[in-house]
């Protein structure tokens, strides 16, 4: 499997083959050959089916039957290869050549690779674009840069402060405690205080414990799973108690999150309903929708477990058996690789539940949590020893 963009005879090509053919877009316009000219590209699939953007004017070529996982294990190459050989001859139009130009903003699912010397794994032959010491991200929130004899200097619009712009002035003087998080709000001239666990109060400034948590939106819980070394990956298990009265939300996600390739575990609402989803590999994942409508958003306490018995998939409801799938048959994954990573309620604060998800679920969660087990512990786990932030009390 591949994915390639490069640049031919003064066009832009996304190539890609995800085990049985190659398909290939072209821009319908040409690339300035100037060399002053920024172009701004967006390239990617949604299953089989891929796009391509360069300055706004869109191509998209539409799906047909057939393979739709990028299963890609290699390093990720920006601008060459450390050897030519590695490219597929499918990939390019000719003779594979290195990329000559400036390459900057590259996100690559919705996370910013950082270009800079110490970050990629390695690299050769590539300066600074801009070569002068502003570089184009050294001034913050539209900040312009200017160069002077000790290094640069930045010029802050007009809600901005600090040596980079990175301030606001709305959280210049904020009385926040040191592990909240300070948002401003522009449009009524202040700021609020996001707590971190075990914290609350307008400033964030009283020392809090829960058994229960308590989540408003925009919250949640990162747990890590201090046991993940020594479990049976192929029998997975999770219970937890959680009331609400929303029709939708991420109740939880047992996985890193981090890219479309990690295995999950998730739990939620959807349309009322309990939903819950699974995927071993390859984003081979079933949703497992309740059918009966109206019964988790009543605000009343209800326990639900999920069994994952190698492909074959076990929701209970309030102790009654509600759903029992064997998601793959042909047994192909059998184990739920989730990294030892445990989300409650929704991500990191702007991360966006509906983008991480892929739209398996549609917002946060709002209500609260108890009782979480994982596996056959014999212990509920600890929330309030995790990471995350506006969680509170919910006794």
């Amino acid at each position: 499997d591949f994915l390639c963009i490069s640049l031919v005879n003064g066009f832009v090509q996304l190539r890609y083959n995800l085990g049985d053919k190659t398909v290939i877009l072209q821009t319908f316009q040409k690339v300035h050959a100037n060399g002053n000219t920024w172009h701004s590209l967006r390239a990617g699939r949604a299953g089989n089916e891929g796009y391509l953007d360069l300055d706004g004017i869109n191509i998209t070529q539409k799906a047909s039957p057939g393979m739709n996982v990028l299963d890609t294990h290699t390093d990720f190459f920006v601008g060459g290869v450390s050897s030519l050989n590695l490219v597929n001859s499918m990939a390019v139009e000719n003779e594979p050549t290195s990329f000559t130009g400036c390459i900057r903003e590259i996100v690559i699912n919705n996370r910013e690779l950082k270009l800079t010397v110490t970050d990629p794994k390695g690299g050769a032959n590539v300066g600074d674009c801009d070569g002068t010491v502003c570089g184009y991200t050294v001034c913050k929130n539209n900040g312009t840069c200017q160069v002077e004899n000790s290094g640069f200097s930045c010029s802050c619009p007009q809600d901005w402060i600090g040596s980079t712009c990175e301030q606001s002035i709305h959280c210049s003087q904020n009385r926040c405690g040191s592990q909240a998080l300070c948002i401003p709000q522009p449009t009524s001239f202040s700021y609020i205080c996001v707590c971190a666990l075990g914290w609350s109060g307008k400033y964030c400034d009283s020392k809090i414990k829960f058994f229960i948590a308590k989540f408003v939106g925009n919250s949640y819980i990162k747990y890590t799973d201090p046991y993940y070394g020594k479990r049976d990956l192929q029998y997975s298990r999770i219970s937890l108690n959680f009331t609400t009265n929303q029709t939708e939300g991420l109740i939880v996600w047992m996985g890193k999150g981090e890219d479309e390739d990690n295995d999950f575990l998730a739990i939620g609402l959807a349309n009322r309903t309990l939903k819950v989803v699974i995927n071993l590999g390859e984003r081979i994942s079933v949703p497992l929708i309740h059918s009966k409508h109206s019964t988790c958003c009543d605000e009343r306490w209800h326990f639900v477990t999920v069994v994952q018995n190698q492909t074959c998939i076990k929701v209970y409801l309030d102790e009654e058996l509600i759903l029992f799938e064997d998601i793959d048959p042909q047994r192909k994954y059998t184990a739920l690789n989730y990294g030892g990573i445990c989300y409650f309620g929704g991500f990191e604060i702007g991360r966006n539940v509906n983008v991480v998800t892929t739209g398996l679920f549609q917002k946060e969660f709002i209500g609260k949590i108890k009782d979480v087990v994982l596996f056959q512990d014999s212990k509920k786990i600890q929330l309030m020893k995790a990471e995350g932030y506006n969680v509170y009390n919910g006794n």
